[in-house]
């Protein structure tokens, strides 16, 4: 029965605390902040104050073997690995989201397949609703062991944050 996983780990969320906001236990974060973006100002223009924009990368490894899928399974059927997000329409900027997922090798670092996006937000219609960002991974290959979910939200600081929400994050194994 090697060649099988235990059946409770299919269909079941492996991301552990997938609504973050405010609480980042289990996830790995990073600020990223930007440069000042002064190229739309005009010359001899006093600026009194501009916004301060920054990354905020929200990372887990997601270790197949610790979640009951054994390397066997994994080579020999390739289940199809889904991935979904969902975060809030902002007016924050153009870019508020990225969302980057690699499929990887026992060491972690050898990347079998990936999976990334950066939407493009419609700034004229700002209606706060929520977006689903999802894909499924199939066919990839034998050797994957191992699931990096990593997402980026903008923010935006002027006299007070404005954050880009993100929650529902999950990477499921779903199927042989």
């Amino acid at each position: 029965m090697a060649d099988i996983c235990q059946s409770k780990s299919l269909g079941r969320n492996l991301l552990k605390n997938p609504a973050p906001y405010g609480n980042y236990t289990d996830w790995t974060t990073k600020v990223e902040v930007l440069p000042y973006d002064t190229s739309g100002i005009p010359l001899g223009v006093v600026v009194c104050h501009l916004p301060q924009y920054s990354w905020f990368t929200l990372e887990q490894l997601v270790d197949l073997k610790a979640e009951g899928f054994s390397d066997v399974f994994m080579d020999k059927h390739q289940p199809s690995i889904a991935i979904q997000d969902w975060y809030e329409e902002s007016q924050v900027h153009e870019k508020i989201y990225q969302l980057h997922v690699k499929l990887l090798a026992a060491d972690a670092k050898t990347v079998i397949a990936e999976h990334s996006v950066q939407p493009t937000e419609d700034l004229s219609n700002y209606s706060h609703t929520w977006k689903e960002v999802s894909h499924v991974f199939t066919g990839y290959g034998p050797g994957v062991r191992h699931v990096l979910f990593s997402h980026q939200v903008k923010n935006k600081f002027m006299f007070e944050l404005f954050p880009t929400m993100v929650t529902g994050s999950s990477v499921t194994v779903t199927s042989a």
